[in-house]
């Protein structure tokens, strides 16, 4: 796949069931969080807020991945042991997506620390 240079042509290079899903969780995000910036960065769909990144997302021939931040992930991780996760990142798939709720939870907290200026 080619380097995409905008989220939209990102998920449009996608098989329409992993680009449905991301779409979904950028939505989602979207509306979570009003006033978010589409960017990429890393070669992978970015979503801005106060000028930092809040999340990523990305697909892959056997996964997708979700990135909320390692902050995130350490505070929720009771809730991610159905999922594979590294550090910055949640792995699922479409027979395992991520809850909108579980979403939500992860990027109010990234939201939470974006604003107290953690570094």
């Amino acid at each position: 796949m080619k380097k995409a240079k905008s989220v939209d042509e990102y998920l449009s290079a996608l098989n329409p069931e992993n680009r449905a899903e991301l779409e979904r969780i950028r939505a989602l995000v979207k509306q979570l969080v009003p006033g978010t910036e589409e960017t990429m960065s890393y070669g992978m769909p970015t979503l801005k807020y106060k000028n930092r990144a809040l999340v990523y997302f990305t697909a892959s021939r056997k996964h997708m991945s979700f990135y909320p931040s390692s902050w995130a992930i350490e505070e929720l991780k009771d809730r991610l042991t159905d999922y594979k996760t590294t550090e910055h990142s949640i792995q699922f798939t479409l027979d395992n997506i991520l809850p909108s709720g579980l979403i939500e939870d992860l990027v109010r907290v990234h939201v939470r620390e974006i604003d107290a200026e953690r570094e």
